[in-house]
């Protein structure tokens, strides 16, 4: 479903900013793959997701999603594939809008537009189903404007519109970051729920070991730009965070200095 061929990217190249951000990263995510990313600041983790959505160009390497060749697509060409949520919950989501417009807008991206605005009655139950399964009781508040809910609210209704369509791949950058540790983890829940159910193809970034280690059927360190450590299946199962530790220490000949990742 994705593949990363030696992509490479280096930002203010030949300045005293020069900054080598993606050090020949190759990979392949199988159709059902949910990945989850795990590494120090600056490492390359957040960049790799904003190479595959064409947030910048890449320098040298290719990027090929179901097997489409999109290296030189802008990034509203490939938001058609992409499913993708953001760091920050008033990302995604128009809080002028309410509940209701927010879904109807993603429901039709990427189809040919006409002067309809009216959400039908057929549509308007299919986001009343959709929202029901969250559990949070947003299917009884859809003329609510999204500005006024909470963040875990937000962010939960940004994992559902951005697979209402069902997106060849989903991006979530470090979707629970902002939010304190009760909600994040039932945004986490969610995700598993909605992932699994649409057998979606996703990749996580995380700044929590636990958290990289919990969810997801596979692993990815990242270290100066490049992936260090790729750990799947049964492997992954009995993965401690102690175990990430020693790997990132004999790998990187460094030790892990990032608290939130430990500590989260």
């Amino acid at each position: 479903m994705l593949e990363l061929k030696n992509i490479r990217k280096t930002f203010n190249a030949g300045t005293v900013n020069e900054k080598v951000a993606l050090n020949g990263v190759t990979l392949t995510l199988q159709d059902g793959e949910f990945v989850t990313i795990i590494g120090g600041n600056g490492t390359g983790k957040s960049t790799t997701l904003n190479a595959v959505a064409g947030v910048f160009p890449i320098d040298s390497g290719s990027i090929l999603i179901d097997g489409i060749d999109v290296t030189r697509l802008p990034e509203y060409k490939r938001a058609k594939y992409l499913g993708r949520v953001f760091q920050d919950p008033m990302t995604g989501t128009a809080g002028n809008m309410n509940i209701e417009e927010n879904l109807a807008l993603a429901s039709r991206r990427g189809k040919s537009r006409s002067l309809r605005w009216a959400v039908t009655p057929k549509e308007r139950e299919f986001f009343r189903s959709k929202l029901a399964s969250l559990g949070l009781g947003l299917e009884q508040r859809m003329t609510t404007k999204v500005g006024l809910l909470s963040g875990g609210q937000r962010q939960a209704l940004t994992l559902i519109m951005a697979t209402l369509e069902k997106p060849k791949l989903l991006l979530l950058d470090e979707h629970t970051a902002a939010l304190d540790p009760k909600t994040a983890a039932k945004v986490l829940e969610i995700s598993d729920q909605i992932i699994a159910e649409n057998h979606l193809t996703a990749m996580m970034v995380t700044h929590n070991m636990r958290d990289a280690i919990m969810h997801g059927n596979r692993l990815l360190m990242f270290y100066e730009g490049r992936i260090i450590l790729d750990i799947a299946g049964e492997e992954k199962k009995k993965l401690k965070v102690e175990d990430l530790l020693h790997e990132f220490e004999k790998l990187s000949g460094e030790q892990f200095s990032n608290d939130r990742a430990l500590l989260g």
